[in-house]
């Protein structure tokens, strides 16, 4: 987006800040504004009505959430959590509305968005099929990686930190397998040397490997 379009975004709804865990918008609830994140990491969480939990996504500053819900008119399809401490901007529907008519880059920017989440999505019900659980975890890993990673210092690039802070059953759940096939999985690609793991905490030790091994273009499909 032009810097004037990004100033006028900014300048729009309320600031708000949330402390780390704190639920910013609820699965099933009728609001009908969205978040704008700006500094921080949350989580997308959906629970299904047999209680299963299923991490949906991660969005980081720069983010827009909640929008489904308020383009739609329907209930909230899923809970947004932060991660960390997460600053952001309550926009309501009618002041988004005002915005995306005012600034065609910024509604080309949303429909960027929104096509790149669609793409995701759809890539992974081709990689459920497509391969087996080692590769559909790295493809997972390859990816936030390259969307939220941070580089290791003297590592040349090679080896990068997810930045992301995320359970066994989280990726388990973005890769779609069950937690047991993850937790195979996740030993294999250790086995490998292509990641380490600490509490919570993953390093990419050879992005390059990683990338060959997961089959993983450069792209950001969030």
């Amino acid at each position: 987006m032009r810097s004037t379009t990004l100033e006028d975004v900014m300048s729009q709804g309320t600031p708000m800040v949330y402390p780390v865990h704190r639920t910013l918008l609820h699965q099933g609830d009728e609001s009908r504004h969205v978040l704008l994140i700006t500094r921080g990491v949350v989580k997308v969480v959906a629970t299904s009505e047999s209680g299963y939990e299923m991490l949906l996504a991660v969005r980081v500053a720069g983010d827009l959430v909640g929008e489904m819900a308020a383009f739609e008119g329907r209930p909230r399809s899923g809970t947004v959590i932060a991660c960390s401490e997460v600053t952001a901007r309550i926009i309501d529907l009618a002041t988004l509305e005002a915005i995306l008519a005012r600034h065609p880059d910024a509604a080309k920017a949303m429909v960027h968005m929104l096509c790149a989440r669609l793409r995701w999505a759809n890539q992974r019900r081709i990689d459920f099929r497509a391969y087996d659980s080692p590769t559909r975890l790295a493809r997972v890993l390859a990816e936030l990686s390259q969307a939220y990673g941070r580089a290791v210092p003297n590592s040349g690039g090679r080896q990068i930190k997810l930045g992301v802070t995320l359970t066994q059953s989280e990726l388990a759940s973005l890769a779609g397998l069950a937690l047991p096939t993850a937790e195979k999985a996740l030993a294999e690609l250790s086995h490998r040397g292509l990641l380490e793991r600490s509490y919570r905490q993953i390093t990419v030790c050879d992005v390059p490997r990683l990338l060959e091994f997961s089959r993983v273009v450069s792209q950001n499909p969030y």
